[in-house]
């Protein structure tokens, strides 16, 4: 199946002149859902990927289900004051401003083998912040795993030494 297919473009949304690229379509299609995470997971399992940690919220539809199939934990990773733990946090930049996210204190342990997973990859701002909360705890990084990649945007460039999989580039 061609999980391309199963990808809706939305012209002009949020703002006008943004065409995107909607996954709702994808996880509304059992068999197209389970492909991708199927892939995603052949690739964190080639890692050896002890655990999967996903920024929210779209993070999470890709990242719960690949640990799920891989038999390893789930981290959330959350905005500000969200989690209710001891946290670390990170500030990171937007398009207009910053922003924090946070992970538990306690989430990954020093040398733990991490694959990190969102539904896209574009500038690689959430991503970058995500892998930066890990390594703040000791965890390893060894990949990340994506369901798109909008190429033009470049955000694989601030991914220096982290295997990616992304399994449609626009």
């Amino acid at each position: 199946m061609d999980i391309r297919t199963h990808i809706r473009e939305i012209p002009d949304f949020p703002q006008p002149g943004i065409l995107f690229r909607d996954i709702t379509p994808l996880l509304a299609n059992g068999a197209g859902y389970r492909q991708a995470i199927d892939e995603l997971a052949a690739f964190a399992r080639q890692l050896q990927a002890e655990l999967i940690v996903g920024p929210e919220a779209r993070g999470y539809v890709v990242g719960a289900p690949l640990a799920y199939a891989l038999g390893v934990g789930f981290i959330p990773v959350r905005k500000r004051g969200k989690l209710p733990a001891k946290t670390v946090q990170v500030e990171y930049q937007l398009e207009y401003g910053t922003d924090v996210l946070e992970i538990h204190a306690d989430a990954v342990r020093p040398g733990q083998r991490v694959v990190v997973a969102d539904d896209l990859l574009a500038t690689g701002g959430t991503i970058g912040a995500t892998i930066e909360l890990v390594r703040k705890l000791g965890g390893h990084v060894v990949g990340a795993a994506f369901l798109i990649e909008l190429t033009h945007l470049r955000g694989r460039d601030k991914l220096k030494d982290i295997a990616i999989r992304t399994l449609v580039e626009y």
